[in-house]
């Protein structure tokens, strides 16, 4: 049996369930419940506060965990990263008083920073020899500039609306933030084949994001201008009709240049165009 640690509630929480609920892995979260098996997979969820994740892969408590990027490089536990998850993206940003002039990192010497990354900011004011008065908050770091708290804040920001919420502009991101899944060093054998296991399926779910199948129905002496068009994953599948002069079209798209290339294909004749969406794509 192979023990996840999770976030126990947030967008890190959703996603990570998500994942597991895509890759067809099975879990019934309750709110009395902090450890949760799976009923189709050999995987238990331990429920946890995201700041006590990296502490528990690299003790052993728990075999693997998901967490932000931005808590594991703040704890800096002896655990390893096995894969980035690409999802709960965010960015580490030191901001100020949107009044404020900012004249370049300069700014923050001998300024009252507010954080609850202390270790990251201390290591990255280091680096660039400013000396600050950094001031460790559990909470809502983003008021103490307006309640005389602090100078400025070092925080996580996602979209900024809370930073524009309480008059502060950001001036500084000081590193970009993912899920990741880490794991303890001395897993055994057994762990890891299971660990295998779900990586091959998270693969597939992962892969088929913002993907969509195609089919389409095309004279055949548009196939190879058609062809050109499509950038398939090896190339695209063609099947012949019961009309010699055409043939059916079958291939993968990627939602991004999803309209760009359909007008395209139109334009040199295909008919019939039909898109569904891929659950998972075994590459």
């Amino acid at each position: 049996m192979l023990r996840i640690a999770v976030q126990s509630k947030g967008r890190l929480f959703d996603d990570t369930m998500n994942l597991l609920s895509e890759s067809d892995i099975r879990i019934t979260p309750s709110k009395r419940t902090l450890l949760v098996k799976s009923s189709n997979f050999p995987l238990e969820v331990l429920f946890l506060r995201d700041d006590d994740i990296p502490q528990s892969v690299a003790n052993g408590v728990a075999d693997i965990g998901v967490v932000g990027e931005n808590e594991f490089c703040e704890q800096q536990e002896d655990a390893e990263i096995i894969e980035r998850l690409g999802f709960s993206k965010c960015r580490l940003s030191l901001a100020i008083p949107k009044t404020e002039e900012y004249s370049g990192i300069e700014y923050f010497k001998g300024k009252k920073i507010a954080t609850s990354y202390p270790t990251i900011l201390r290591d990255f004011l280091k680096s660039k020899g400013v000396n600050a008065d950094i001031h460790v908050i559990t909470g809502s770091v983003e008021i103490s500039p307006g309640i005389g708290l602090a100078d400025a804040i070092f925080d996580i920001v996602s979209s900024g609306s809370t930073l524009v919420h309480n008059n502060l502009k950001e001036v500084k991101v000081i590193m970009n933030s993912e899920a990741l899944l880490i794991g303890n060093k001395q897993m055994g054998v057994d762990k890891k084949a299971i660990l295998k296991d779900m990586l091959f399926r998270f693969a597939a779910v992962r892969s088929a994001m913002g993907k969509k199948y195609v089919m389409m129905n095309a004279p055949k002496d548009k196939v190879k201008e058609i062809t050109e068009v499509l950038p398939g994953i090896k190339s695209p599948t063609i099947i012949p009709l019961a009309d010699t002069d055409w043939c059916s079209i079958h291939t993968v798209l990627h939602e991004k240049r999803f309209w760009e290339i359909i007008g395209k294909l139109k334009e040199l004749g295909a008919q019939g165009i039909l898109v569904s969406p891929i659950e998972k794509m075994i590459l």
